[in-house]
């Protein structure tokens, strides 16, 4: 892969008035790049539910422990959906300590997120690239995925939804995720978490979160995003408790919030 150049629809004049998704789960996880009206939003969140903060960066702990599990796996490339602002360790960081030639695509459509990740993913490693898309149009990601040469979706890859499909409604995460399901080879794998709490503070949750429409989904829908696809073991869980390979989730103590998590493979 070449190194890109800056992405040219960033916009002359950053809106720092309204707050973003990024920049908000960035600061909850801890980062730099946020603004006030970021860092207000999750402190109403926090408020609400101060255990966010921990489950943001317990998914960011799961998604490495499922990335261990699938790059002993055959596969060639990983795709990141909704990527986000860049963060440590990164999709790319947990692949080169195994791989240091597998493609990593980065897939987002806030024009900021997409030039941090060229900036401080891409720049530094010719095999990393982020695209400008939106993850909620299937056949438009999946053919600048293609346009970029770097995967070949005719062999097995991985594919992450990332805490990124409680943005959508039950029904659209459905189809979204069949939709890019439908175009992988079989041996793909699919990692998918999704932030979920009980319908009291769920419901809180979602009202005060403004920086885009949240949805409090159940285990069911969040079950039922994995159609067609084989879960390895131990299924969908808590991402506190998901360790490869298990019969039954870890150990660990219940709460009104939680990050469901899981790994699967299509057959």
């Amino acid at each position: 892969m070449t190194t890109p150049e800056p992405n040219s629809t960033l916009p002359k004049a950053l809106d720092t008035s309204r707050p973003n998704v990024a920049r908000a789960y960035n600061y909850l996880l801890g980062g730099k790049d946020h603004f006030p009206a970021d860092r207000e939003m999750a402190e109403r969140i926090l408020a609400i539910y101060p255990a966010t903060r921990p489950m943001v960066r317990e998914n960011r702990r799961f998604l490495v422990r499922a990335l261990d599990y699938v790059l002993a796996q055959a596969i060639s490339g990983y795709i990141d959906l909704g990527a986000g602002l860049p963060t440590r360790p990164a999709v790319h960081d947990v692949v080169r300590r195994y791989d240091n030639t597998a493609p990593v695509l980065y897939v987002d459509n806030d024009p900021v997120v997409v030039n941090h990740l060229w900036a401080l993913a891409c720049s530094a490693d010719n095999h990393v690239d982020a695209i400008a898309a939106d993850l909620a149009q299937p056949a438009s990601v999946l053919a600048k995925v293609r346009d970029t040469g770097a995967i070949d979706l005719a062999e097995p890859v991985c594919l992450i939804l990332a805490m990124v499909l409680h943005f959508l409604d039950a029904d659209a995460a459905r189809e979204l995720v069949a939709a890019y399901v439908d175009d992988l080879a079989p041996g793909s794998h699919v990692i998918i978490t999704v932030g979920a709490g009980d319908p009291a503070i769920g419901e809180q949750i979602t009202r005060t979160y403004n920086a885009a429409t949240l949805h409090n989904h159940s285990r069911e829908d969040v079950l039922s995003f994995f159609t067609g696809l084989n879960l390895v073991d131990p299924g969908l869980t808590d991402a506190r408790a998901w360790q490869p390979g298990w019969r039954t989730p870890a150990p660990f103590f219940d709460r009104a919030g939680r990050v469901l998590a899981g790994v699967a493979v299509k057959p």
